[in-house]
């Protein structure tokens, strides 16, 4: 397993979606402490998250 699946899984977790099925919740919430490349990525699409709901008025 490589960072392009634990992103596939934050991006789903963002969404509010179920994360892939190689990646449950324990597996992606270990990696992110270790990997700080996937722990910014995860920053950046929260942020980009809110800012979208922000501009939809949500």
């Amino acid at each position: 397993m490589d960072c392009t699946d634990f992103r596939t899984a934050i991006s789903a977790r963002v969404d509010g979606e179920a994360l892939p099925p190689e990646v449950p919740d324990a597996v992606l919430d270990a990696h992110l402490p270790r990997c700080p490349r996937c722990r910014e990525w995860a920053r950046r699409v929260w942020r980009l998250r809110q800012l979208t709901a922000r501009v939809a008025g949500c």
